[in-house]
């Protein structure tokens, strides 16, 4: 954190400052074969490699400039797919103990990777938009930071942010409350200068823009609903802000994500990349499996899109998870591989890096009308709309019926490997919507749904479990945590890495400071410490 990383694009043009009369002087004095400013401008040379690697860093994935699976594993695959309750791990990593078993081994990378990677970018980009006057450049990279960052702070709690880029920059880690409203100053900023080009269906960044090929209009929508999606997740503290920044978005003309190609994701016809999820589970000898809990909740439900997220196990064609904190891996390796456990339906060359969901938007309005917000419908409107929009984004047919079905609950778990790791069902809400059920029902009702539709960006639906406590997930078999995470809570965050503590030890320390003062628990820096806007679950 105590050097910013600078990139050069292109060598300087030199300009002699020779006078001379003639009028042909600035052609004669003209080099054709050198780039010049105002061809660096036009063609957003000066800050289209900056945009584009700052997409790189958003979600990790084997980009050809030294990332590999391994990175996106390390970052968010061994934490955040896991605590979420979308994946079970079934790599026979140390003997057993380790992340999933809450002894904490891998929680580096995502800190140091944003850090590296996407804040120097951000900066490049700034510095040179501002130096050719182009606003609405800055704009979009704003929002591209704070989508790559909040994905940081919900980690870990506290981070350097506020002044980063300032020229102030020291190595204080900033309130995450503080950071909340300046990702809230930065968002409402973005959407104000980028709004007149949306309307005016303009194009701009479209030859390094790997997520919507420069569709501004599409760029403000995502931003709205980012918006959106970040006012609710500080909704337990501070209501009255939240509030405030959900209905801008809503208010907003552009408004927010609602088509299945309005989603954000890497597309695969601007990359030549695959999800790193399927290198993790083909090639690094099976790591990772279905989860026991979208076992409980798809099977439960008879929810016509477990074919689309994962395979049916080779022992009897059905769909069994594993649960995390499983210790026994090591001793039936093809049960867990493949034989009596489900894989993930990931296809190499076609299965999308996704951002959000279209489905979320849907699911963000219901919650938000829910609370009597104005999100310009009614919570049942928005929350079925989610589920078919749900179906549409996974091409499943059945939306219909799935939405009237008022009887299926979540299914007790059973261990299809023999280990004897069962349980009993975690939840009894049904899916048809329940005017007569009263808030908090009607609140798991609709994060359930979410949950499932986010499948499998782990860093959200583990924020979303966190701050409400939906969907009812299984505690971990083992905890070897020593008993700074609660096997009844679940782990709340992730330790600051070790290379702070080796480089930046006076600041981290001070950061820890600040996470144990917005905490409800004050546990230290440790997996069991709540964030700030984790007011919930204690």
């Amino acid at each position: 954190m105590k050097s910013i990383f600078k990139y050069t694009l292109m060598g300087a043009f030199a300009m002699s400052m020779a006078t001379a009369c003639t009028s042909s002087f600035e052609d004669i004095n003209t080099n054709p074969n050198e780039a010049h400013d105002a061809d660096l401008e036009k063609d957003n040379l000066k800050t289209g490699a900056f945009f584009t690697q700052m997409q790189n860093y958003v979600v990790i994935y084997k980009d050809g400039t030294g990332n590999e699976s391994s990175d996106y594993q390390v970052a968010q695959g061994l934490s955040h797919d896991l605590y979420s309750g979308y994946i079970g791990p079934t790599g026979t990593w140390a003997s057993g103990s380790h992340n999933g078993t809450y002894k904490m081994t891998w929680y580096e990378q995502m800190f140091t990777k944003p850090f590296s990677g996407l804040m120097p970018a951000w900066q490049s980009l700034v510095e040179a938009a501002e130096e050719q006057g182009q606003p609405e450049i800055k704009a979009l990279a704003d929002i591209l930071k704070v989508e790559g960052m909040h994905r940081v702070t919900d980690t870990y709690g506290p981070i350097p942010y506020v002044n980063f880029g300032s020229g102030s920059l020291g190595t204080a880690y900033d309130k995450q409350e503080d950071v909340y409203k300046k990702f809230f100053e930065e968002l409402d900023n973005a959407i104000d200068v980028l709004t007149p080009f949306a309307e005016a269906n303009s194009t701009l960044m479209q030859d390094y823009d790997n997520v919507y090929d420069g569709d501004v209009k599409k760029w403000v929508k995502f931003a709205n609903t980012l918006r959106l999606r970040l006012a609710l997740r500080i909704v337990y503290a501070n209501e009255s802000l939240a509030k405030t920044e959900a209905e801008k978005s809503i208010a907003n003309p552009v408004g927010v994500i609602e088509a299945a190609d309005e989603r954000a994701e890497l597309l695969h016809s601007k990359l030549n990349y695959y999800h790193p999820n399927n290198d993790i589970q083909d090639f690094n000898a099976g790591e990772i499996r279905m989860s026991a809990a979208m076992d409980s909740y798809m099977n439960g439900y008879n929810d016509p899109r477990r074919s689309a997220y994962f395979v049916a196990a080779k022992a009897d064609s059905k769909y069994h998870g594993v649960r995390c904190g499983t210790g026994n891996i090591s001793a039936k390796t093809s049960q867990y591989a493949g034989d009596g456990i489900s894989k993930l339906n990931v296809n190499k060359t076609t299965t999308p890096i996704v951002w959000m969901t279209a489905a979320e938007s849907f699911f963000l309005r219901a919650e938000g009308a829910l609370r009597g917000w104005a999100m310009g419908g009614s919570a049942q409107s928005f929350y079925e709309a989610g589920i078919k929009m749900s179906f549409l984004e996974n091409n499943v047919s059945g939306a219909a019926s799935y939405i009237a079905d008022n009887t299926a609950t979540p299914a007790a778990y059973t261990d299809n490997t023999g280990d004897g790791n069962d349980a009993a069902a975690p939840s009894t809400i049904t899916i048809a919507w329940d005017d007569a059920a009263g808030f908090e029902a009607n609140l798991e009702r609709i994060i359930t749904q979410k949950w499932i539709a986010m499948y499998p960006d782990g860093p959200e639906g583990w924020s979303e479990f966190r701050r409400t406590g939906y969907p009812k997930l299984f505690p971990v078999v083992k905890n070897e945590s020593g008993g700074k995470v609660s096997s009844s809570v679940q782990i709340r965050r992730l330790p600051y890495p070790n290379s702070e503590y080796t480089t930046n030890s006076a600041a981290v320390a001070a950061g820890v400071a600040v996470l144990n003062a917005e905490s409800n628990n004050a546990t230290g820096d440790n997996g069991g410490t709540t964030l700030w806007w984790d007011k919930k679950s204690h």
